[in-house]
């Protein structure tokens, strides 16, 4: 060996070496054939199929084996005996070339690679005839990666992987290693600290508390829900009414353990089409580390939870949805993720994937890390997440968290512990580019899928095109409605009058953003209590209100959300560790506030006036707005063949003769009393319907004289006499 050489073997000895390929594997010099191969826990080795025996060199873990140039077939074996005597035999994994090719890292290098998780992360491959398991890592200043694993008693000298020096990516092909095998990355980083990082594209992990990566296969799911998927791209006048669900917690097995993937279908199906839901949204399924975080500090932005299966146990429950008319959204978190030793952060050592600037990298509020979303690679990191579960997996959409954290350099940070941009504004730029870029590559890579902004300001079209100079989602929360709502329900109806603006207030700007009105996790949390705990008054009371409040929601303009739980009027604020009481249920009122919103979801999808103009200032007229006094409004719902009629009474009092005006002469049916008898209430109301009278009222010139049930809400429309 020359001078460089031998630097070269004492660097790999030492676990620093870079490109172990110079030294490692098969070489032809000038005096023949040279094999050299580390095994570390090797007592004595052998070349196969020649059975020569391999020398140890100077009384180290590198074995050589020297012979005449063409004795040595390519498909070649290493032969060893361990210091516990077990024969173990292997092709040598430095004796295959590079699979990646050089298109694909620069793509990745220039953020246009938007399919990464087949570049990067673990993927049985077949070379040279060869199987095996294809390993890819990004860490550009790394001074050494290796692939540790159970194959290799997780030390890191067995297996260094080679760096393609330009685009920063390390790589190895281990041949003979299977589906199943744990793995992680073990790195030298910059500073020389030794780190074992999980795999950024890891597409299975290990069940917490445990963090290792799981070399996974190809799906052998054999998807059902080509239908569902060919007709999903009409969604904008679609009624969309999504049942918010953390898996953890909404049913449980008897002894308190995770129900799985496909138990979870099998149960929410029935339950859903019960409620007259239209969509699912599951809170965070990618890997996470602790429970209590909910899934909002993701370690595994490719791999859903172990907690509840494995991944083609995920594509069962997205496809059974499907096949029974559910649509399925996913929450996604690229706003931040966890400083866990283990995962993204620091990852070679310094930041790489969060923003280099500790005012823009760390989160105050959370605790977290903030992506460096300027950096091509952390773009091509990002897209592809997000392309991933469109399209490994089926899901109709995304609702993407903390859009605001996103947007602001000065979210929830104080004077002086902020930057601003290049601009002197508060703007993120580099953030709000990657939003309309991620818009337009999922809605144009998946035809029919939404995105779901969790956006708490004023920020200007965030669900206008990107042309526009919007932001591109498809719908945005509106915060707004949701707090004045809640606020107002909250007050004691003695006091509601002097609050009526909390109710119409909303209108204003109610066609500014293609609105879902979310009734969420973040409401029944940290101490905030349970929706039916925000009613004013006493349980009678309380229960009228939640009815009140649902009829309110589903007729108002915008798409619906509800929190699980809320169909049984859920005394306490949710504990995630706990099954949902579904005990409740079994209590008459609160299984008729289920029914009234199955009832409500199964007449919002089938009358086009209370869904199809959800976003358009059509689609709405106040009939009677004023009524402070009495704290009463009634509104017009347009869209299909009869507009609906709708009349809420926020006080405890049953109103008797009350004019209010209708479009048109006729009669005019209840499709749907809040205070019926079948929801828990008091039956108050009309009869089941009531003639119009040419009475001018509202500014029509027809009018009904109604009665008005307690805390209760009417539907109304014309049609024929029963």
């Amino acid at each position: 060996m020359n001078d460089s050489h031998n630097e070269q073997v004492i660097r790999l000895l030492d676990a620093r070496l870079h490109d172990p390929h110079r030294v490692l594997g098969r070489h032809v010099g000038r005096d023949g054939e040279v094999v050299r191969a580390f095994l570390p826990h090797a007592h004595r080795a052998w070349l196969m199929p020649l059975n020569e025996p391999m020398t140890r060199y100077r009384n180290s873990a590198l074995f050589e084996w020297q012979g005449d140039d063409g004795r040595l077939p390519d498909d070649y074996r290493l032969s060893w005996i361990d210091e516990y005597g077990h024969r173990h035999e292997q092709h040598d994994p430095y004796a295959f070339a590079s699979l990646l090719h050089e298109t694909d890292l620069a793509r990745f290098n220039t953020g246009e690679h938007t399919q990464a998780w087949r570049l990067l992360g673990a993927h049985q491959a077949t070379d040279q005839g060869i199987e095996g398991t294809r390993f890819a890592v990004w860490a550009p200043r790394a001074e050494r990666v290796s692939v540790i694993g159970d194959f290799n008693r997780w030390d890191g000298r067995a297996h260094p992987m080679r760096i393609h020096s330009r685009s920063g990516v390390w790589e190895l092909f281990v041949p003979g290693l299977s589906e199943g095998a744990l793995y992680k990355f073990e790195i030298r980083d910059v500073n020389g600290r030794v780190r074992h990082k999980t795999d950024p594209y890891g597409r299975r992990f290990e069940r917490r508390p445990s963090t290792a990566a799981v070399v996974t296969g190809p799906s052998h799911h054999i998807w059902g829900d080509g239908d569902w998927m060919a007709a999903r791209g009409a969604w904008q006048w679609a009624p969309i009414a999504i049942y918010e669900v953390h898996l953890g917690s909404w049913q449980r097995q008897p002894d308190g353990g995770f129900l799985n993937y496909r138990e979870l279908a099998d149960r929410l199906v029935p339950y859903v089409r019960e409620l007259g839901m239209t969509h699912v949204e599951v809170m965070p399924l990618t890997e996470h580390p602790l429970d209590a975080s909910w899934g909002y500090q993701p370690t595994g932005y490719f791999a859903p939870t172990s907690r509840y299966g494995e991944p083609d146990d995920l594509r069962y429950f997205v496809d059974v949805l499907h096949q029974a008319g559910i649509g399925v959204y996913l929450d996604w978190v690229p706003g931040h993720f966890p400083r866990d030793d283990f995962g993204l952060a620091r990852f070679d050592g310094e930041a790489l994937y969060e923003d280099a600037d500790p005012l823009r990298g760390e989160h105050p509020e959370w605790g977290t890390l903030q992506f460096d979303y300027g950096r091509p690679e952390v773009r091509s990191f990002l897209l592809s997440s997000a392309l991933y579960w469109l399209q490994e997996f089926h899901f109709d959409g995304l609702r993407v968290d903390g859009v605001a954290s996103m947007l602001y350099l000065d979210y929830a940070r104080a004077a002086g512990r902020w930057r601003r941009n290049a601009h002197g504004g508060n703007e993120n730029i580099e953030a709000t580019e990657f939003l309309r870029t991620l818009n337009v590559l999922t809605h144009g890579e998946c035809p029919g899928s939404v995105t779901i902004a969790e956006e708490s300001t004023s920020w200007p079209g965030v669900s206008r095109p990107p042309e526009a100079g919007g932001l591109g989602f498809s719908m945005k929360w509106n915060m707004g409605w949701m707090h004045d709502t809640l606020d107002y329900l909250h007050r004691r109806p003695v006091h509601r009058a002097y609050h009526h603006d909390e109710l119409t207030f909303g209108l204003l700007y109610a066609f500014n953003e293609n609105f879902v009105l979310a009734l969420s996790h973040d409401e029944v949390v940290h101490e905030k209590g349970s929706l039916y705990g925000k009613m004013a008054g006493d349980p009678w009371q309380k229960r009228a209100n939640l009815r009140l409040l649902y009829t309110y929601q589903f007729t108002y303009p915008g798409k619906k959300l509800l929190f699980m739980g809320a169909e049984m009027a859920n005394p306490w604020e949710w504990n995630d560790q706990l099954a949902l009481p579904q005990f409740l249920l079994d209590e008459p009122e609160r299984r008729g506030i289920a029914t009234l919103i199955g009832d409500l979801g199964r007449l919002y999808q089938n009358e086009p006036a209370l869904h199809r103009r959800d976003f358009e200032p059509a689609g709405f007229e106040w009939i009677d707005c004023d009524d402070a006094g009495h704290s009463i409004i009634a509104y017009q719902r347009r869209g299909g063949d009869q507009d609906i009629v709708v009349i809420l009474n926020f006080t405890p009092e049953a109103r008797e003769g009350y004019r209010l005006g209708v479009p048109e002469p006729g009669y005019y049916r209840e499709r749907l009393n809040s205070d019926a008898s079948m929801y828990g209430g008091g039956n108050v109301g009309n009869l089941g319907g009531i003639e119009s009278e040419a009475v001018a009222c509202n500014g029509r010139a027809q009018s009904l004289v109604l009665t008005l049930p307690p805390l209760g809400g009417l539907i109304l429309q014309r049609g024929p006499r029963p």
